[in-house]
């Protein structure tokens, strides 16, 4: 059964950090790249940031995030990672982790994040 579990979503003040986590079963994680979606209420699900399977190649980041996201991943613990720092009022949402190979791809559940004072 694949299944794509994040982590690590939580309540946390403007300028503060947190670090998502995915972890994935049920399926070679190693051959599919990741990616880390989110969406706000109200708005359309948006990409952040996506890293190759071998996490050594091409890694991109939506322009609202560069700079203060990082996302990495673990193949051999079959999980991903986003680092957020200096997290603004705009960030809050529910965060997805994707993996994708080709024309396969499965989603997580969700994790939320909120930022508030």
């Amino acid at each position: 059964q694949v299944q794509l579990v994040e982590s690590g979503g939580g309540l946390v003040q403007p300028g503060e950090a947190l670090t998502l986590s995915c972890a994935a079963s049920g399926f070679t994680f190693n051959t599919y790249a990741i990616q880390w979606h989110r969406q706000a209420p109200g708005k359309e699900r948006e990409l952040v940031a996506g890293i190759s399977s071998n996490g050594n190649g091409n890694i991109l980041y939506a322009d609202s995030v560069k700079g203060r996201f990082t996302i990495s991943r673990d193949n051999s613990k079959n999980t991903a990672f986003l680092q957020m720092s200096s997290l603004k009022p705009e960030d809050p949402a529910v965060y997805y982790c994707k993996a994708i190979m080709g024309r396969s791809a499965y989603w997580g559940q969700g994790t939320q994040v909120t930022v508030s004072a």
